[in-house]
């Protein structure tokens, strides 16, 4: 075979593993893409002048696939991999040759290695588009279910309140009228009592609703977390459990509503005391960044289970035994940090028990 012959082989070769690749990659399951990587390697080893001598290896990210294992030598050509113009990986070809011979790679294998590796790139950058967009599509969704949820709570709170305050202010009225009968007034402490606890619960309702009305100002945190600890100290001694504040600056102003601001402290508080076991420690640590002030708040109880982790915000949703919890605290806390354009995460601490982080801006 002569030259002109054996060059129109090779370019023949290389065409046939630029429409092989296309295939390959237009077919792709981006559930199976490791097969798809697999599938370009074998493809790019047969394209190659010397196939039999010839290995390939990809590397994107975490991934790597070859046809086999093979160290980097003199022989190596290689084409990196650009994901959103940031390299993420590369292809890399090994030629096998002995002492004696003197064979290597031709100028458009080079050429083919870029061109198939560009196309990689193209294709991990259509795998992220469609991740992000997945991401985004449940995002927009939760958010659409939180503001019906939203609506329908707020008109339910509504509703409630009335009836509420009706059977308050009677069940006072009768406690009046029914001071010798010590039976009649027991059992109506105990009606006021769960009227009283409805009533909380229908707060908890409205704040969760965004219905409580919002009135921001320069407020201090260091003194709304000490006023919160000291009014929970009852309850601190009540389950055994002891508290360590931790916080190195005298102050940290930042522009917030103080009510719903008690409200996070509060209800993150009475969270940590329920799940911490006897004479274990509740820290409370603030802090304050460039830009936000930052509160954290730990506990040593047994933490979250993995699969709980995304729930923890979600309204209705406790793993507290029933009757002991409506599991709108941590959503109302929620709700209200995002309505100070803040953040708030929940993670497992390393040897036990979980924390709650809070993220304010100052402004």
């Amino acid at each position: 075979m002569n030259s002109t012959e054996s060059a129109l082989k090779e370019r023949i070769k290389e065409l046939t593993c630029l429409h092989e690749v296309s295939s390959i990659i237009a077919n792709t399951d981006f559930d199976l893409i490791e097969d798809t990587i697999k599938a370009i390697t074998f493809s790019l080893k047969k394209a190659f002048q010397y196939p039999k001598k010839t290995e390939v290896l990809i590397r994107v990210e975490e991934m790597s696939i070859g046809t086999k294992e093979f160290e980097k030598d003199n022989f190596t050509l290689s084409s990196d991999i650009e994901i959103f113009n940031a390299p993420k990986g590369e292809i890399l070809v090994r030629l096998h040759v002995s002492e004696k011979e003197t064979l290597s790679f031709l100028k458009e294998e080079k050429l083919l290695l870029d061109n198939i590796a560009l196309k990689i790139g193209a294709l991990f950058e259509r795998i992220e588009i469609q991740k992000n967009e997945a991401s985004l599509k449940r995002q927009m969704e939760h958010a659409d279910r939180l503001s019906i949820l939203g609506e329908i709570t707020a008109g339910i709170a509504h509703e409630l309140n009335t009836p509420l305050a009706n059977i308050l202010g009677f069940g006072e009225l009768l406690k009046e009228d029914l001071k010798t009968n010590k039976k009649a007034i027991s059992d109506l402490d105990k009606i006021i009592q769960n009227a009283i606890f409805s009533r909380e619960v229908v707060k908890k309702l409205m704040f969760f609703a965004c219905e409580m009305p919002q009135e921001k100002e320069l407020v201090n945190l260091i003194p709304n977390i000490k006023n919160a600890i000291k009014l929970l100290d009852a309850s601190f001694k009540k389950e055994h459990v002891k508290y360590q504040l931790n916080i190195k600056e005298d102050e940290l102003w930042l522009r917030a509503d103080p009510i719903q601001l008690t409200q996070i402290i509060f209800n993150l508080l009475i969270n940590a005391i329920y799940f911490s076991p006897k004479n274990s420690v509740v820290s409370i640590e603030a802090s304050s960044t460039k830009k936000d002030v930052v509160l954290k708040i730990s506990d040593e109880g047994v933490g979250f289970k993995i699969e709980n982790l995304d729930k923890v915000f979600q309204p209705f949703f406790t793993t507290k035994p029933q009757g002991d919890g409506s599991g709108l605290g941590l959503s109302v806390v929620h709700g209200i940090v995002a309505s100070h354009r803040g953040t708030i995460e929940a993670k497992n601490n390393t040897k036990k028990g979980a924390t709650f982080i809070v993220r304010l801006p100052k402004d």
